[in-house]
């Protein structure tokens, strides 16, 4: 008798798929959207882009020398570790800074150099036979500096000397 009324019972119904179609579409067409967006410059970088048109237009405008100046790093002579056969690194640097923050980026010097000598002399010294070595050895640099000096002081650091004896 209980078979027969499990037998009888009705199936639950397909529930329909067109909800999760509608959510997948959705989505895609969101973050198709985003991604224009953000590539395009229209969020977060649209300043760039001016910044860069206006640097590359070869002018040198006076707003242009009013909103920046640089702090000079000292030259420093970084030992590359026992692996690299008793190799020196020379190095030398100019720090992009606001105007207005200047005097406290020079007053923090001594930790700057103290970071970057820091992360030069761990640095692996095939690192620097790499082609793009300098490219992610300044935005290293760059980051760490920044994370001294504090938000918004350091625009960019500016490599002058980078010999290897």
């Amino acid at each position: 008798m209980a078979g027969t009324e499990i037998d009888g019972a009705e199936a639950p119904p397909k529930r329909s798929k067109k909800p999760l179609i509608l959510g997948v579409v959705g989505a895609l067409v969101l973050g198709g959207g985003a991604f224009f967006a953000i590539y395009s410059g229209m969020i977060l970088g649209g300043s760039d882009k001016q910044a860069a048109a206006h640097y590359s237009s070869g002018k040198v405008t006076d707003s242009m020398l009013g909103s920046v100046a640089f702090v000079p790093v000292e030259p420093m002579i970084i030992s590359l570790g026992p692996e690299s056969q008793r190799r020196h690194l020379r190095f030398q640097a100019q720090l992009e800074v606001t105007p207005a923050y200047q005097p406290e980026v020079a007053l923090l010097m001594p930790r700057v150099l103290d970071v970057l000598n820091s992360y030069l002399r761990a640095v692996e010294a095939a690192e620097f036979e790499r082609p793009t070595a300098l490219i992610t050895l300044r935005a290293q640099m760059l980051r760490r500096v920044q994370l001294v000096t504090g938000p918004n002081r350091v625009r960019d650091l500016l490599i002058t000397e980078f010999v290897l004896n």
